[in-house]
């Protein structure tokens, strides 16, 4: 029984690791609508309307487009990215790359060419999402209204009456 029980452990195990080493590829060409999440490797040479989630590194090719968001450990874009980037560990920006979003990564190379819209928050990722959070919640309890009293009757008037387009 013992050699059974040894060898059904060892199965799964190799399993596992078949798992987490598998690689997802978009080529060239190709859309795909949806999300990806995925333990192994995910490279994007074409469109992709969706988030990514790796436990291991995203790759985008030149020519790609990515309509959502990627969180991964690691990643290296050089296409086109319209949404947020959370990455654990290093994040490189080609030359060819085009950010409309934020980011939050632990480190960060930019190569000389690259666009990037968005903010930037850099160092323990846990840490920055907890400090976000607790941000976020008191900017929306400190917000002040905009809306106008009902006591206010006085009429409205035009602050840039005088500009000229």
């Amino acid at each position: 029984m013992a050699i059974f029980n040894s060898g059904s452990k060892e199965n799964k195990h190799t399993e596992v690791d078949k798992i987490s080493n598998a690689s997802t590829t978009i080529g060239k060409g190709a859309t795909l609508q949806g999300n990806i999440d995925t333990f192994g490797n995910v490279r994007i040479d074409g469109r992709l309307v969706g988030d990514i989630t790796s436990k291991s590194k995203v790759a985008t090719g030149n020519a790609s487009v990515v309509e959502g968001s990627i969180a991964a450990q690691n990643a290296e874009i050089e296409g086109e990215v319209n949404g947020s980037l959370e990455i654990t560990e290093l994040l490189v920006l080609k030359s060819t790359a085009i950010i409309n979003g934020d980011i939050i990564t632990a480190k960060m190379v930019v190569e000389a060419g690259a666009i990037f819209n968005g903010k930037c928050l850099m160092g323990d990722v846990t840490q920055i999402k907890q400090k976000v959070g607790k941000k976020s919640n008191e900017d929306a309890s400190n917000k002040p209204s905009i809306e106008p009293s009902e006591e206010t009757n006085s009429p409205t008037t035009t602050i840039f009456s005088d500009l000229k387009v």
